[in-house]
């Protein structure tokens, strides 16, 4: 299932298996856009200020007008409740799917679960409960949670333990309302304790739960590991969902180091034979300011999205 069927048939599909569970379901009327493309794009509020302006409502009607039919937001759970019921229902209406927020536990750093404290994890857990509420006002299915820092006084194998202990009690939460926690692997800081995608792909097969899948952060995973398209097909099982940044720079695709259009052709490929759909989610900055730069980002999306098959 492609980007120009994605938003057609997520009605039908709505049992279909996704990466990380059950397919969410779709609005079905969704405007003409400029760009038809084949993959789901998901720009964040700020990306096209300069061109749709500071509301964050006319922002989203900018990205559905140029072909973007998914949004990512880490700081939903943030944001009053009555503007994440106004983004849901206009994401309804654009025919755009929420992608991923981040769980509030503190930080990406903090309350490490790492650590087994019992404090840690009841943050966590009440972090879950909160995002369940968060996902029905804006429709969302999948949600961003680091695990922590390194307790760098426990040996790995216990600290590992710890962390699918408390993210098994996290899926439990999440699992009955049909969402996801999708685990991020990052390269910030060699304190954190979730660096590698076999890292999380393994403690996802032992939280063992579609409540706990894979972020595979493009970005990230070619700071830390590269080999990216080998690492994709080996923890594919367990991908939920995908971000994006070229590197260096974390800035749009075209600007780095990483050739995202061979990347992009591998992963619809591989969707296109499991009948699954992904957001890639656009976790980078412009390469450019202005309305220049905006444009500029619209223009590699463009040319990433156009490979052939």
């Amino acid at each position: 299932m492609f980007r120009r069927d994605f938003v057609k048939s997520a009605l039908t599909a709505t049992g279909a298996t996704l990466a990380g569970g059950t397919a969410a379901a779709f609005n079905t009327a969704a405007p003409k856009a400029k760009n038809n493309f084949k993959l789901a794009y998901a720009p964040h509020f700020g990306m096209f200020s300069n061109s749709a302006g500071k509301d964050p409502i006319d922002q989203l009607k900018f990205m559905a007008d140029n072909g973007f039919m998914a949004l990512e937001d880490n700081g939903m759970m943030g944001k009053p409740v009555e503007l994440q019921t106004k983004i849901g229902e206009t994401l309804a209406k654009l025919g755009m799917t929420m992608g991923v927020f981040v769980v509030d536990k503190g930080g990406n750093s903090q309350n490490t679960l790492a650590a087994g404290k019992q404090a840690h994890v009841d943050i966590f857990l009440d972090g879950c409960k909160r995002a369940v509420e968060t996902a029905k006002r804006c429709n969302a299915k999948w949600m961003t949670v680091v695990p922590g820092d390194f307790e760098r006084n426990l040996p790995i194998g216990i600290q590992t333990g710890h962390v699918i202990d408390a993210l098994r009690r996290g899926a439990d939460i999440l699992a009955p309302h049909g969402l996801t926690m999708v685990l991020e692997p990052l390269s910030d800081s060699p304190n954190l304790f979730l660096q590698t995608s076999d890292q999380t792909y393994e403690i996802c097969r032992a939280v063992n739960s579609p409540a706990c899948k894979i972020l595979f952060d493009i970005y990230h995973m070619q700071k830390t590991e590269g080999h990216i398209i080998p690492h994709i097909d080996w923890c594919w099982s367990e991908i939920g969902y995908f971000q994006i940044g070229d590197n260096p720079g974390r800035k749009e695709p075209t600007t780095g180091e990483i050739n995202y259009k061979n990347v992009f052709k591998h992963i619809y490929t591989k969707m296109k034979a499991n009948n699954q759909n992904f957001i890639f989610g656009m976790e980078h900055g412009n390469s450019k300011p202005g309305k220049e730069g905006e444009e500029a980002l619209i223009k590699a999306y463009i040319e990433s999205d156009s490979f052939t098959i």
